[in-house]
């Protein structure tokens, strides 16, 4: 558990850096991340250019927290149930939500291969 939150941590970081780069090193190559409203990114290249964008395109100045929740793991498996939680500069939560991350460790470390997220906030109209 110590490890993947270390990784949520680290992905966090780079996020609020505006580090596509280091975000994705959280991906595996083969990775498919499933997010709301749009279709899936595949692939470690995709999920960078995605993300770099909308990096690029955030000025609200707002950061993500991520915690684990609950961990099953089997073999070279880990299934992760987190929570994300959207802070504004001021530390203020602002929206707030759930994740699954699937895990394969591969050369000796885990990395994610498939993610989805859904918010706990109602639909915006």
């Amino acid at each position: 558990k110590v490890n993947i939150q270390s990784m949520e941590d680290a992905f966090a970081a780079a996020e609020k850096e505006k580090d596509a780069g280091k975000v994705v090193a959280y991906y595996s190559d083969d990775a498919v991340s499933y997010s709301r409203n749009k279709t899936p990114e595949v692939g470690k290249a995709a999920i960078k250019e995605g993300l770099a964008k909308r990096l690029a395109e955030d000025t609200t100045g707002n950061y993500n927290v991520y915690k684990v929740v609950d961990l099953f793991g089997e073999g070279n498996m880990l299934v992760e149930i987190g929570s994300w939680t959207v802070m504004n500069p001021s530390g203020a939560e602002t929206e707030k939500g759930y994740y699954m991350s699937y895990f394969q460790k591969r050369d000796g470390k885990y990395v994610c291969v498939r993610d989805m997220n859904v918010t706990t906030s109602p639909e915006k109209k």
